[in-house]
């Protein structure tokens, strides 16, 4: 590639249609819109998902379950995850400064993994293995609120 093989992007140099500008233009009288009908006529706009009067499809489909609004996602981080830092005293804050979490959801333990040292941890939520295998290493987990 040099400077003589360089060509400007393709329809970078397209000129811009004119539309209404005269019979001779090509594009004069109804200005490329047609005749009559919702989308000749100015200011037509259509709710997203408008089918003409048709049942619209999010209507058609059938909705199943229940969705909770009210549902709280936690952040879950396995005990192996928590062995592999090498601290003894894990906060949410600290799983943070890891990378571990984003710390913007609270924090859940599971107990996926094992623990040889005896470790404090402070999280919103364990599962119930979890809480066996700290007590179990010799440390000591607690709930925040």
């Amino acid at each position: 590639m040099n400077l003589s093989t360089i060509r400007a992007p393709r329809k970078s140099t397209e000129k811009r249609k004119r539309v209404g500008r005269g019979m001779g233009s090509g594009m004069g009288k109804t200005s490329t819109r047609g005749h009559k009908g919702q989308w000749s006529r100015s200011g037509a706009r259509l709710i997203r998902g408008f089918e003409g009067g048709q049942m619209p499809l999010h209507r058609r489909v059938p909705k199943r379950g229940f969705k909770n609004i009210f549902r709280e996602e936690y952040a879950v981080v396995n005990l192996d995850r928590l062995a592999a830092l090498g601290e003894t005293e894990i906060t949410p804050e600290s799983l943070k400064k890891a990378g571990v979490v984003n710390g913007k959801q609270p924090v859940k333990i599971l107990g996926n993994g094992e623990l040889k040292t005896a470790i404090t941890v402070h999280a919103h939520k364990f599962s119930k293995s979890a809480q066996e295998k700290i007590a179990k290493a010799g440390g000591k987990f607690e709930v925040l609120q």
